[in-house]
């Protein structure tokens, strides 16, 4: 299943890597057995998908308790010296990223991790534009050379530190309403503009009913494919009981598509509407009208399984049309 993926990006664990030190939080090398075993891991990863780009995550906001030693200099903490709740759903502690020496720290892991061999970059979560973080993701720049490095930006902006970043992560928590729909378009094409080459720009939305709101799935996929260059992700929506990004697989995502041969273009009906090698993609915003689309010869509609030279899309919604051998 993660093969089927062309972008993971996951924590070091999960590839089989250990950190050296009875602390994950303080290691700065991986012991040698790990390496053997996440060697193994990624090399079974390529041969199934050999575009599979792998990121490893450098945890610099919060962590578990035990990901640094109770009396660390790490651990941000509050005026009576008690380590301050960072993530309290899963019991972590905020790690003090004012602190130099921490910044410093998690630029040794981030060259750790790369120096591997075995991974194309890393990434950061909980992502704004603050000094701290400039400076950090400045350190971890220097650290990793040209080496990916995404950023989980939400559906904001990030006009300091994108210099830095090969891409933003849109873990979109919103996206209920034609608003929500229009900021995360506005920023995934702001992101395609501004941060650095090669990019990776990565949108992520939550079904609302359940995973069958295959028009939200097809709007994602669609938005994506008609204003970027990069990835996308519908899945379940992170405040559940269960892991997060959960998701099924689903046959429109499937390949078939053949190569973009231009940009996305908004249409005078306000939809969205991209050429590629194979057929034409368009996403019908929240808010809009239907939109009908026609051609000179029959396609496949990957939405409805229709054949024909005519399609209607409905809002809030999109189509992968194919075409079709006269």
């Amino acid at each position: 299943m993660t093969a089927l993926h062309d972008l993971y990006f996951t924590g070091p664990g999960q590839l089989g890597l250990k950190w050296v030190g009875k602390h994950e939080g303080e290691g700065t090398e991986f012991t040698p057995d790990s390496l053997l075993t996440a060697s193994r891991k990624i090399a079974e990863l390529r041969r199934l998908n050999p575009q599979l780009l792998i990121l490893v995550e450098v945890r610099y906001r919060d962590a578990p308790p035990d990901f640094f030693s109770a009396d660390s200099p790490y651990w941000l903490r509050d005026q009576a010296g008690q380590p301050v709740i960072g993530w309290k759903e899963g019991g972590y502690f905020k790690i003090d990223i004012h602190n130099t020496a921490t910044r410093d720290l998690e630029a040794r892991r981030a060259r750790a991790l790369v120096k591997t061999g075995l991974i194309d970059g890393v990434m950061l979560d909980w992502w704004s534009d603050d000094p701290d973080r400039l400076d950090l993701i400045r350190a971890i720049r220097n650290a990793v050379g040209n080496k990916l490095i995404l950023v989980n930006g939400n559906d904001h902006t990030f006009p300091l530190t994108a210099p830095f970043a090969n891409g933003t992560y849109m873990e979109c928590t919103q996206n209920n309403t034609p608003e929500d729909w229009a900021r995360i378009s506005s920023t995934l094409r702001w992101a395609e503009q501004h941060t650095r080459a090669p990019r990776i720009n990565c949108l992520e939305t939550w079904f609302h009913q359940s995973r069958q709101d295959f028009d939200l799935m097809r709007a994602t996929t669609t938005l994506a494919l008609t204003q970027s260059d990069g990835y996308c992700l519908f899945c379940d929506p992170d405040p559940l009981p269960t892991p997060d990004h959960l998701h099924d697989w689903y046959p429109f995502w499937n390949k078939g598509l053949g190569q973009p041969v231009s940009v996305g273009v908004e249409q005078p009906d306000k939809s969205w509407r991209r050429e590629f090698t194979n057929g034409t993609v368009v996403y019908n915003p929240m808010g809009n009208a239907p939109v009908t689309v026609r051609f000179e010869q029959p396609y496949l509609s990957r939405a409805t399984g229709k054949v024909a030279q005519e399609h209607q899309i409905p809002p809030s919604d999109g189509d992968i049309l194919i075409r079709q051998k006269s």
